[in-house]
């Protein structure tokens, strides 16, 4: 399936609508997998779908085991749970810059291959059992590191100390000479101690002299006269002997051979593994799979989901669906709502209803539903049967790009260019408040030419979802044979609205602004005087009669304040008859009208 980038967007599919990952959206509702593996498997799966049924059917099937097998789900889960990223350690081997801590990770991760591959009877589906036998053991892989990095690795190459005694006989032989070296230092020190009496002598390092013999002041009478003086200190003196400078070029020698072939030996080992990355990564995409069909096994055990009937055809039926992000942020139980759409039958649902009342959340429930379905996961309802859709298309929100000259309306326009150029009758549509960025009769009319264009004139034609406060567009049921209207029920009590988030047949004529302006913390003010403006323009509409005159800013002043009286050359004005004046006796009535509205003289 494809989803282009509006989509994955509007359906918040990995990111959410501000383009930040966050708990919003669908992935992160599905995304309880193990390992890192699981978690990139996870996204490319969302946003890659499928569109053949045998393949979902066959995740579906695994899916489904996982979750009627629980203890062995939470036994592969807990197995998981200790693997390291193998796919970014074969990564980084490949390039060259592994560090021993990687290699040491990667060595306990397929140490427990074995473990994992136990788990899991005969019987396990044909996918589960693909994804083991593309696992292996790599115990040449293993048995290299095993010998090669000490348990406790450092995180880099340079600080040295990662090759394991054993592995190569010259580095155990410097390693050897670098540490009996030091030893001598120190037994060297005793032995000048006792030969001169100076119990406070001791034998130092530094970069620039080297190894040295230090002597405090009060000793110097002590000092034997073989000792080469080499620097004076605030405390004393340092010396050395050719003894001391023979050992020191030994030590210095073996500690820089030392460092170079466990560097040399280091590199070599990740040369060595490079050869092993093709099949590291095999494991990893197998670690991976099984991840998320664990997860998406136990995401539908906590939450209820079930599994989807999986068509060839243009139907997608729902039943009691959900949104699978929005039930899990509600203080209150989630309303579910039923969907029937047919390709061939009640192709095209008009969505009438009051603004919160949850049009937007149905749709985007619909259209996730199906997606989640195409990718292998069970689904928010308590049944589904899904036509496999090649696409599904999404135009909601507002959004503007102003840095590239395009206004909201423009690009409410261009994303809705891309769905009528695009959708098929195997499509998915989802269709929110087109034409409002524009005038009401523009917007209006371009509604209603869409809707018409996607009901077209053959016998079938893209799922549509299509919700709009046009009220005009409900009478299209009665001329497109394929278009049904919906509205969500709302209980209006008079005093109050309450939302009951259910959607039913038929339309409605109300969407309840006024109320939601009030919800929001509008001025009492404003909404009371918009109430005011409804009833009169519901009132003419319904009667027919003249319209009322234009209320103007002062009609926005708060209760108690002055009211401007009327200028008295519209009274006047009210006081004369045309029909009955002479040319001289009206030019006469327009000069005193003059007058009064200037004030420059009473009514009479």
């Amino acid at each position: 399936m494809v989803l282009d980038a509006i989509t994955l967007r509007n359906l918040e599919i990995t990111t959410s609508i501000r383009g930040v990952d966050d708990a919003s959206t669908l992935l992160s509702a599905l995304d309880v997998t193990e390992t890192s593996m699981g978690s990139r498997t996870m996204r490319s799966f969302l946003i890659s779908p499928l569109l053949g049924k045998g393949t979902i059917e066959g995740r579906l099937d695994a899916v489904e085991w996982l979750l009627e097998h629980a203890l062995d789900r939470q036994a592969l889960r807990t197995t998981l749970g200790d693997f390291a990223d193998i796919e970014r350690i074969a990564g980084r081997i490949a390039y060259g810059n592994a560090g021993p801590r990687d290699l040491g990770t990667l060595r306990d991760s397929l140490e427990a291959i074995p473990d994992l591959k136990a788990l899991f009877a005969a019987d396990a589906p044909a996918l589960v059992r693909e994804a083991l036998d593309a696992m292996s053991d790599h115990a040449h892989v293993t048995d290299l590191v095993g010998r090669a990095i000490v348990d406790e690795p450092p995180a880099v190459a340079k600080s040295g100390g990662m090759i394991r005694e054993g592995f190569n006989e010259k580095l155990d032989e410097l390693r050897h000479l670098a540490t009996s070296g030091k030893d001598w230092i120190v037994e060297f020190q005793q032995q000048e101690r006792e030969r001169t009496s100076i119990k406070s002598l001791k034998v130092g390092y530094n970069r620039v002299f080297g190894y040295y013999i230090e002597v405090t002041r009060p000793n110097l009478h002590l000092v034997p006269p073989e000792y080469e003086r080499r620097q004076t200190t605030s405390n004393g003196e340092r010396y050395t002997i050719p003894d001391l400078r023979e050992k020191e070029a030994m030590i210095a020698t073996a500690e820089e051979r030392l460092s170079a072939l466990e560097a040399e030996i280091y590199t070599e080992l990740v040369r060595t593994l490079a050869t092993e990355v093709p099949g590291l990564q095999a494991t990893a995409r197998a670690v991976g799979l099984l991840d998320v069909y664990a997860a998406l096994a136990e995401v539908a055990a906590r939450y209820g989901y079930s599994r989807p009937t999986i068509e060839e055809s243009g139907r997608t039926i729902i039943r009691d669906g959900r949104h699978p992000v929005v039930e899990r942020h509600l203080p209150v139980p989630f309303v579910p709502n039923d969907t029937d759409l047919d390709a061939a039958g009640d192709q095209i649902m008009i969505i009438t209803g009051a603004n919160m009342a949850g049009k937007s959340t149905y749709m985007r429930a619909v259209a996730l539903c199906c997606i989640m379905a195409q990718m292998g996961s069970f689904v928010p309802a308590r049944h589904a049967t899904i036509g496999i859709a090649d696409r599904v298309f999404t135009r909601v929100g507002a959004f503007d790009d102003l840095a590239s000259g395009q206004s909201t309306f423009m690009v409410e326009m261009l994303e809705l260019a891309n769905i009528l150029n695009n959708a098929t009758p195997r499509s998915l549509v989802i269709l929110d408040e087109i034409g409002r960025g524009t005038s009401t009769l523009d917007g209006c009319s371009i509604a209603r030419a869409v809707v018409e264009f996607l009901h077209g004139k053959a016998v079938a034609g893209p799922r549509t979802l299509f919700a709009t406060h046009f009220h005009d567009l409900i009478d299209l049921e009665g001329s497109l044979k394929r278009a049904k209207n919906f509205h969500f029920a709302v209980k209006d009590t008079g005093s109050d609205v309450v939302f009951l988030r259910k959607i039913i047949p038929g339309a409605t004529d109300k969407s309840y602004g006024v109320h939601v302006a009030h919800l929001a913390g509008i001025p009492k003010t404003v909404t009371d005087r918009a109430m005011v403006l409804l009833k009169e323009a519901s009132m003419r509409e319904f009667s027919g009669g003249p319209r009322a005159p234009r209320y103007t800013q002062m009609l926005l002043l708060d209760p108690g304040e002055g009211v401007v009286a009327e200028n008295p050359a519209v009274e006047a004005l009210k006081g004369l008859n045309p029909n009955e004046m002479t040319p001289m006796e009206a030019l006469n009535a327009l000069c005193r009208l003059q007058k009064l509205a200037n004030g420059e003289e009473g009514d009479r």
